[in-house]
């Protein structure tokens, strides 16, 4: 039987990927008492890499916002496989950083970031309203315009 942010998920039409595996050697996620620390997730979309650019060089906020919306559903992916498949474990989203990959001259990182915590409200409700940071950055790996690890709180 599908849980209540499975049934929120098919609501609004949202399927997540598949949990990616790590690049490097790192766990894609540690879980320490009732913590899960989800490693940097890039905006990979079962198993092809999206997203690739520059913000305020080749790549526009729409596109910004849309990688940072990826990453995110790559961070709960990666949840869902650290709760045995019951996001309904989650109790809340603690905390969220946000790298984007910038020129020296754009300022819009928390407007990018706004396209990952939008949607953590839209889909945990309260539960998905966290503290975050948005900051440049020159390079992040393969060239993606966003990178954003987590730490969630479950039960």
């Amino acid at each position: 039987m599908a849980g209540k942010i499975d049934a929120r998920l098919k609501e609004l039409g949202i399927e997540l990927p598949q949990a990616a595996s790590p690049a490097a050697n790192y766990v894609p996620y540690a879980v320490s008492g009732n913590l899960v620390f989800v490693a940097g997730q890039v905006p990979f979309w079962n198993g092809e890499l999206k997203y690739i650019g520059r913000l305020g060089h080749d790549t526009d906020i729409e596109t910004g916002q849309a990688a940072a919306r990826t990453c995110a559903l790559n961070i709960i992916a990666q949840v869902r496989a650290a709760c045995g498949g019951d996001l309904d474990r989650v109790k809340r989203i603690v905390k969220i950083g946000v790298f984007i990959n910038s020129t020296p001259d754009f300022n819009k990182q928390p407007v990018v970031a706004n396209g990952a915590s939008d949607l953590l409200v839209e889909i945990f409700g309260d539960a998905g309203r966290h503290a975050r940071f948005a900051v440049g950055s020159n390079v992040l790996p393969m060239g993606v315009a966003v990178e954003i690890d987590a730490v969630v709180e479950i039960e």
